[in-house]
């Protein structure tokens, strides 16, 4: 009980409109999605690759039971992008548009989203309070189909050292909002997912 007051604190304080239980149930099914508790990373590469791996002082040993789960923070933030992510009507709505007009948007790439149980999930993180963010399809269109939703948040909402406001390091969300140039940001963009 006392738990889920200073649960639906934290949700109110951060602007999430959820209630404390349903937002436990997305946790839920999140950490669900993941992967086994205790990978063993060694597994997924060959023997040579492994040996150059650690070579170069990659640590590939197991997950240890007295680690801290790694898994933990990745579940939230796959759960928060769900709760603040919008509805195709909702979408649709906040751009004054027909819902199908939203769906046409994620097939041409002018949008991106997810589709869960209840339908197309449309991150947040792409809207401004009147409509879309400056140079979003020119973005949309570098990044990498098989990069998920949750990666590209992460991008959208990291500063980079290549795009820069007032001599600062600035996301790509706010280069564009800033009227930056969005090719910048797709160059950036394209390379999501690919070694360094």
């Amino acid at each position: 009980m006392h738990m889920t007051i200073a649960l639906e604190n934290i949700l109110a304080k951060v602007g999430l409109k959820v209630d404390a239980t349903e937002f436990l149930t997305m946790v839920e099914d999140a950490a669900r999605k993941l992967a086994p508790p205790n990978p063993d990373p060694s597994h997924f590469f060959s023997a040579d690759q492994r040996a150059a791996l650690t070579q170069v002082g990659l640590d590939l040993s197991a997950h240890r039971d007295d680690e801290p789960d790694y898994r933990a923070r990745a579940v939230a933030t796959d759960t928060v992008l769900a709760e603040s992510s919008l509805t195709v009507g909702e979408a649709a709505a906040r751009l004054g548009v027909d819902d199908s007009r939203i769906r046409h948007r994620l097939k041409d790439r002018r949008l991106t989203g997810w589709k869960d149980q209840g339908g197309w999930r449309l991150p947040n993180w792409q809207f401004t309070g009147s409509g879309v963010l400056p140079g979003l399809d020119v973005v949309l269109r570098a990044v990498p189909d098989d990069q998920p939703a949750l990666v590209v948040a992460a991008f959208m909402n990291t500063p980079q050292s290549d795009l820069e406001i007032n001599d600062r390091p600035a996301t790509p969300r706010q280069w564009l909002l800033a009227g930056g140039d969005p090719e910048r940001v797709a160059q950036l963009a394209a390379t999501l997912g690919t070694p360094f």
